[in-house]
């Protein structure tokens, strides 16, 4: 994945807890096509996902749920107390997240098209890719009660996870464009709805231009 994308195209990201999902649900009902790289990684890691059997391998069965799939509490352990084993799995799954993206981007009909990537600004790759870096951001103390309160886990378990991640600083240095998302589902949806009329106008903008300076 080096290529450009020759659709406008935006790559939608955030710390845990920031809102990713609602807001590329927003920009999906407004007409957006969404290619979500977490969703992918669910898919290839259920039961009977392209990635199982080289995981299986890897790093036993014990890793395994017992229908098949992907045992997420086991290896979030692992991958969060050895670096190798994190390598390991990235190693198994990037690449299979690589070539579904693609392909679905290929059949992308939407306005224009937004990846939802997580780790966005920690892979340099995406941001030559895309058109727009589209942030979203809360503070870090919202992170931490938004994600105890979804995924039953401790502050610290949270905090550990947003270690691995770039810093808040970080991610918004890169963006091109921010949602700021610490009140209201209605004010989100403001926000949103404003970033649409401006995705559209570039989307057609780029749609009007010469095939060659679009790559």
């Amino acid at each position: 994945m080096t290529e450009k994308f020759t659709q406008f195209s935006v790559g939608l990201t955030g710390g845990i807890g920031s809102g990713k999902s609602a807001v590329a649900t927003l920009l999906g009902e407004l007409g957006a096509s969404i290619i979500d790289t977490d969703a992918i990684s669910h898919s290839l890691t259920a039961a009977g996902g392209a990635a199982i059997p080289e995981i299986a391998t890897l790093f036993g069965s014990k890793y395994l749920t017992p229908d098949g799939a992907l045992d997420r509490t086991a290896m979030r352990e692992l991958v969060f107390s050895d670096q190798a084993a994190r390598r390991q799995l990235e190693s198994v799954l990037h690449p299979l997240i690589a070539q579904k993206t693609l392909a679905e981007a290929k059949q992308a009909n939407g306005l224009y098209v937004i990846f939802v990537v997580p780790l966005l600004v920690e892979s340099a790759r995406w941001k030559d890719r895309v058109d727009r870096i589209l942030v979203v951001d809360c503070s870090e103390t919202l992170q931490i009660e938004r994600v105890t309160r979804r995924n039953n886990l401790t502050a610290a378990q949270v905090q550990a996870i947003m270690a691995t991640q770039v810093s808040r600083t970080q991610r918004l240095a890169a963006a091109n464009d921010v949602v700021v998302n610490e009140t209201s589902l209605e004010a989100l949806r403001t926000e949103v709805e404003r970033l649409h009329q401006r995705y559209l106008k570039l989307a057609r903008e780029k749609q009007s231009q010469p095939q060659s300076q679009k790559s």
